[in-house]
């Protein structure tokens, strides 16, 4: 990748932040996987979370851990003391698979309900878990999983 389309992305997820600021950003399915495919890519896998207020408005987008081309360690107990710290009421988890092919691992979907099961205890809603692959996106809500 060159260095001005490095710019071009680093502006483009800029202009989608502000948007999501002011914006309630569960009214389009679509706007939430293209900003999730655009900031959640890399060469190795990223875990992020999306921290969203009452009304499903984008508090925060936490890259919360960075790890190998195959694996990122997610502690599910950091994502949702930073939750309660943010004053959300729901989250969105998302990472990336980059081989490309972002069918979910055994580790992804229990990963998946220990947080699910820690939102339920603690009033949060996980709304999904979107995994960002080459191309397209799975999401586990959408598959069943959550």
């Amino acid at each position: 990748m060159t260095e001005q389309e490095q710019t071009v992305i680093l502006e483009a997820r800029e202009i989608l932040a502000r948007y999501f600021n002011q914006n309630p950003m569960l009214s389009s399915w679509q706007a939430v996987l293209d900003y999730c495919a655009l900031a959640v890519r890399g060469e190795v896998e990223c875990f992020h979370v999306l921290y969203l207020d009452r009304k499903n408005r984008l508090i925060s987008d936490v890259l919360a851990s960075v790890g190998t081309v195959d694996h990122v360690p997610v502690y599910p107990r950091e994502v949702l003391k930073r939750a309660l710290l943010m004053n959300a009421s729901a989250l969105i988890l998302v990472h990336n698979h980059p081989s490309g092919d972002p069918e979910p691992s055994d580790a992804d979907l229990k990963m998946t309900k220990e947080i699910q099961k820690g939102c339920k205890t603690l009033g949060l809603t996980l709304h999904d878990h979107i995994i960002v692959g080459a191309g397209r996106e799975i999401s586990l809500r959408a598959r069943g999983n959550i």
